[in-house]
């Protein structure tokens, strides 16, 4: 059987807890979500936090609560799925690109540094395979350029900064629940912030930008019916049937951290020795939830060697392609060249089997054709 490079962990209690929504009368929009975002909130150390329909939505509801609009400039990095930039463009706002560091493939803060203008909206730092970017610079720059700092936090819900939980560093966080996540919710994300305000800005977004508080209402009056939309946004919504999934997943997620992190640690220990590989890079002040266990394989060889292992059954990945790569920015000027670190990283990298049920017998088994094929 396949070894994936990335699994769901179900339990009984998730499929009981799905059940149990089930037989109520709120499949969506219900009490069911209101606790989950409770516990997201929670866990990041945050005063409210919103559920929305992926991670991707997570980051348009985020961009839209920070007022993004056309002729801001949002600068991230180009070694993250596309949708880090392109629900920034959605919102009408120029992305550019800084380059990334060359042990954990994060944003460089003296790459971003150097393109901040007066247009400058937000700071999109990517929390890339799990490890937290480098918050204090980060934050640092972005309120130099009176600026919004945004973590994209798909990768790294649990993780540990200077002791301090993703989520509670950045202006405004979004996570992803994606099934290959660190915890899901078949697919959903979440938003939170430091000021609780920013996250009813995301809830509303998320909400086709409904107004139902009558004191907020232009026409309070037209009846007890009565909603209003003051700003766009789009439905977003997660449904209770979901959240009960991600209610029942956090109750594990510190399981589930331990489980990755076991599996980090003998990677690195079993892999120490291998020729022309280079490991991932944990700093000492990171305590990071593993989404990934990117291995960068030198002299040329990587396309080799995740043939070999595919073929093997060994279902390895590549995390990114350059985001300005894809054909879909080509269009509109972006050029290669333009992140040789990040190009550089990403001519290299395989992304080695992570998740919480990986069995130490899968896991000799991907140690085993990953020596092969380097033999």
């Amino acid at each position: 059987m396949s070894i994936p490079y990335g699994r769901q962990s179900i339990s009984q209690e998730d499929i009981d807890a799905v059940v149990a929504v089930m037989k109520t009368d709120w499949l969506t929009m219900g009490p069911v979500v209101s606790e989950f975002e409770a516990a997201i909130a929670d866990l990041a150390h945050t005063p409210d936090a919103t559920v929305v329909s992926s991670g991707t939505s997570a980051l348009h509801c985020a961009y839209a609560a920070l007022g993004v609009k056309p002729g801001d400039e949002v600068i991230t990095s180009p070694l993250t799925f596309v949708a880090t930039a392109s629900t920034a463009m959605a919102q009408g706002a120029k992305v550019l690109f800084a380059d990334v560091a060359e042990d954990t493939g994060n944003i460089d803060p003296t790459s971003v540094e150097s393109l901040i203008t007066e247009r400058t909206k937000v700071i999109s730092g990517v929390d890339y395979a799990g490890h937290p970017v480098d918050a204090d610079e980060l934050s640092a720059l972005a309120a130099s350029a009176e600026a919004y700092f945004l973590e994209d936090a798909a990768h790294s819900i649990a993780s540990l900064y200077k002791g301090k939980p993703v989520g509670s560093l950045a202006d405004i966080t979004a996570f992803s629940f994606f099934p290959t996540k660190n915890m899901t919710t078949a697919e959903g994300g979440a938003v939170v912030a430091k000021d609780a305000a920013l996250v009813e800005r995301a809830r509303r977004f998320r909400s086709h930008g409904l107004v139902r508080n009558k004191d907020e209402q232009r026409y309070p009056d037209e009846g007890p019916w009565h909603q209003e939309v003051h700003e766009i946004g789009l439905n977003y919504r997660l449904p209770d049937v979901l959240s009960a999934i991600g209610l029942s997943q956090i109750k594990r997620i510190m399981e589930f951290k331990a489980r990755r992190t076991a599996v980090f640690e003998r990677y690195h220990a079993e892999l120490a020795d291998v020729q022309g590989l280079i490991l991932p890079t944990k700093r000492d002040y990171v305590d990071p939830m593993w989404h990934l266990y990117p291995i960068r394989v030198q002299d040329g060889r990587r396309r080799e060697v995740f043939e070999f292992m595919r073929d093997q059954g060994v279902l390895v990945q590549v995390n990114y392609i350059p985001a300005y790569w894809h054909p879909a920015f080509e269009d509109l000027g972006y050029k290669r060249g333009m992140c040789p670190v990040a190009e550089e990283y990403y001519s290299q990298e395989i992304s080695l089997p992570m998740y919480a049920d990986l069995s130490d017998d899968q896991q000799s088994v991907v140690i085993d054709v990953l020596r092969k094929a380097l033999a």
